[in-house]
């Protein structure tokens, strides 16, 4: 028969002892980041949250892609890169079809001029398609987030594309295989017509309608009632880009002078990294529908595993988080 004091020792070891699962810190997410960094400059915000949960570890950057064919958006993609200390992120460009567009205020060069002014004549940056590619098929299967805050002409050609060096799978394949999920910020529900999702209406009409994966969307009017940036304008290092280009931004992007800006794309790459009911409501499955001139509506008597956003807490609770990441400065 055990002993009551050896038998009480036993107890008190198995209630102490936890099995390494549970201790185990959660993976990094993958992170693929897709941008159109010049139309708005909310992309700053966005580039700002995502290096700052990088650095905390709650993500992996795995590429920076320009969905943009302005010659001066990938070169401040770039920038941003190298103020957080990731130098080496590897950056793509629309291989054909992109969209060429930037503010009148030409944010981008300014930020360029100021910051990295050798970036104003560029190397050649591979093909968006390229670096998709590339990147995917050495990741493991179904480990990939892909964020988006642009237009969805990277997407459509990925989808299109046909096996290369990197893999003998066709681009729909390889997606589905090594894409866990898509988030996007784009469009207006349950229905509207908004900037991303119209200004290449071909790429977006294709891209939602062949998409294999569950796609998590963060429409304009989540990020309608999220504004942020003044405080990073006016406390932000004097070294930090996000800072000036904000600074700038609120000061000259419209004919008034404005205290904050609205915050659409930094809510999707917050929900990309952290759980998104953390901070709201994810109501679906139903289905994105997009038409060819860019109008989209949700239809909840389908299920094609969409998914979108509904404020849950008071805006100032998830622009607090926002803010919070935007003023991280590299490690």
């Amino acid at each position: 028969m055990m002993k009551p004091i050896l038998f009480m020792l036993m107890i008190l070891v198995m209630g102490c002892t936890t099995t390494p699962e549970k201790n185990k810190a959660p993976e990094p997410v993958k992170v693929i980041f897709d941008t159109d960094m010049g139309p708005d400059y909310d992309d700053v915000g966005a580039i700002a949250v995502l290096h700052a949960l990088a650095d905390s570890g709650e993500c992996e950057i795995l590429a920076t892609i320009s969905c943009n064919s302005h010659p001066s958006v990938a070169p401040t993609i770039e920038l941003f890169n190298r103020y957080f200390k990731k130098p080496n992120i590897p950056i793509g460009v629309p291989e054909k079809n992109g969209v060429n567009s930037i503010h009148k205020n030409n944010w981008n060069d300014s930020t360029i001029a100021r910051f990295a002014p050798e970036l104003k004549n560029p190397p050649n940056y591979p093909s968006a398609t390229k670096v998709y590619r590339e990147v995917l098929s050495s990741q493991s299967d179904k480990s990939v987030t892909i964020v988006t805050v642009g237009f969805t002409t990277n997407l459509e050609n990925l989808l299109k594309s046909g096996p290369d060096e990197f893999s003998s799978l066709s681009g729909i394949e390889l997606v589905n295989k090594k894409v866990k999920k898509w988030v996007a910020m784009g469009g207006y529900l349950p229905e509207g017509r908004e900037y991303n999702v119209y200004k290449h209406s071909e790429a977006s009409f294709y891209t939602f309608k062949h998409w294999p994966t569950p796609i998590l969307i963060s429409g304009a009017e989540i990020g309608n009632s999220i504004k942020t940036g003044n405080k990073l304008a006016a406390t932000g290092s004097a070294t930090n880009p996000a800072a000036w280009a904000y600074a700038y931004n609120l000061a000259t992007y419209s004919d008034q002078p404005a205290e904050n800006r609205r915050s659409w794309d930094q809510t999707a790459v917050l929900c990309a990294v952290r759980d998104p009911e953390k901070y709201f409501y994810v109501c679906g499955p139903g289905e994105f529908l997009v038409d060819e001139d860019g109008h989209n509506q949700w239809n909840p008597n389908i299920n094609a595993n969409h998914y979108f956003l509904v404020h849950k807490y008071p805006y100032k609770i998830v622009t607090d988080a926002i803010e919070e990441l935007m003023m991280h400065e590299p490690m």
